[in-house]
């Protein structure tokens, strides 16, 4: 079997989670590929709304394994909120969650360090969300890292002591004020908790599954405009967030991907600093940001909001091969009678480009758009493709001729049952 990709093409935020809950009934393996703590996957249903961090969105359904991958940053404390806050759902945990032992462990230094740097870069701050995500990798990188197959090892604690000793001698030269002793009791706490979990070598438990005939699915956080080598750098996150992030991610070989399933948002969003071409400062700017309740699920933060950008678009469907677009929040343009489509831009010195350049981050780009009529009207008696207003129809039928791409799913709604479907998908 193939394995297939489900991941976000802007600034994250493009409600993945809910997507993911969806298609999950149509496959056997749920698997997190990148990033941490950082990420905030929402899925509601039955009146219910769930955000999660760490664990895959797969987890609602029992008969589905999840799994953490080596790609991931894992933080116990995190982890250990994160099951006791869905112990009230008798969820078989135990039974259907797996940690791979190559992933690293974020420590309470990292936070401390994270909060430190952030600090540091004062008005250049970079928007982290100071779970220690950034820290973490790069421990990793240094090859200095500790990581979650470490905690069965007898001399774990002096690992982790001489990783701490280094973080503390940074954080005195920042200056840092902290309290590490009650950081540091939940902290083995919660690792102790994280071993009664199956930590598994999730290479081979992927691949076997594959193999085998399984149907997985490999879920990203954050999203493609954010990847570390393709996103708007320096403000982007600290990992692959891009389909390449999961062959290193999860230990899969590049044929063994299937389809790629990319999210956006009929509009954009982006939380913290760093370029967005197409933000509005206007009263447009404010509706979205309202009807979207478009604040952080991780942080709380405020969302920046504007129009659609399709060379960002067009950038992140290439550099993952998209094979299907799903359209979310489709129903915050409700309201709108005239929605706004950004086509390409003009640089400073005049000339006029549709890809997203490397200069994004010092050279101001004014979006040059197109505009279409909105529908203005609610989309709640809309359950299939052939109901929609034209407008939406046509608003659909521009983006997929724009990209070349066919959207083949639109969210008009957060609830997992406000999803429409074409009848000729088959996930």
């Amino acid at each position: 079997m193939k394995l297939d990709i489900l991941l976000g093409l802007q600034w994250g935020d493009e409600g993945k989670g809910k997507v993911v809950d969806y298609l999950a009934p149509k496959y056997n393996v749920v698997a997190r590929f990148q990033g941490g703590p950082n990420a905030g996957h929402t899925l509601e249903f039955d009146g219910i709304k769930h955000v999660l961090h760490q664990i895959p969105s797969g987890i609602f359904r029992s008969d589905i394994l999840n799994v953490i991958g080596n790609g991931v940053v894992l933080d116990p404390v995190i982890f250990k909120k994160e099951i006791e806050g869905l112990s009230k759902y008798n969820l078989s945990v135990l039974d259907n969650l797996c940690i791979s032992k190559k992933a690293q462990i974020i420590l309470p230094t990292h936070r401390l360090l994270d909060a430190a740097y952030e600090k540091s870069k004062g008005a250049k701050k970079i928007g982290s969300t100071l779970k220690g995500i950034g820290p973490t990798y790069q421990d990793k990188i240094a090859r200095q890292g500790l990581r979650v197959g470490d905690t069965s090892l007898p001399n774990f604690k002096d690992k982790y002591q001489k990783l701490t000793q280094k973080h503390l001698q940074i954080l005195e030269f920042y200056k840092a004020d902290f309290q590490l002793d009650q950081l540091e009791k939940e902290f083995f706490e919660a690792v102790e908790f994280l071993k009664t979990f199956k930590l598994v070598e999730s290479e081979y438990l992927i691949n076997s599954e594959l193999s085998g005939g399984s149907r997985v699915l490999a879920e990203g956080a954050q999203g493609s405009l954010l990847d570390i080598d393709f996103g708007s750098y320096p403000f982007v996150t600290s990992s692959n967030t891009t389909s390449a992030g999961v062959c290193s991610g999860l230990g899969v070989a590049p044929n063994s991907i299937g389809e790629v399933y990319g999210i956006f948002k009929a509009y954009c969003t982006r939380v913290g600093s760093g370029p967005f071409p197409t933000e509005l400062f206007d009263a447009d700017g404010e509706t979205m940001q309202k009807v979207g309740n478009e604040f952080g699920a991780t942080t709380g933060r405020p969302r920046r909001c504007g129009w659609l950008d399709l060379p960002a678009l067009k950038y992140a469907i290439m550099i993952n091969g998209v094979t299907q677009l799903y359209m979310m929040k489709a129903d915050v343009l409700n309201v709108f009678n005239e929605i706004k489509v950004c086509t390409s831009y003009r640089r400073e010195n005049g000339d006029i480009i549709d890809i997203l350049p490397y200069e994004i981050v010092d050279e101001k780009l004014e979006p040059i758009y197109e505009s279409l009529p909105g529908w203005n009207c609610s989309l709640d008696e809309n359950k299939e493709f052939d109901s929609f207003p034209g407008e939406l129809a046509g608003y659909v039928d521009y983006i997929e001729k724009a990209v070349g791409v066919p959207i083949n799913m639109v969210s008009v709604g957060p609830d997992r049952t406000e999803t429409v479907v074409r009848d000729t998908v088959e996930a």
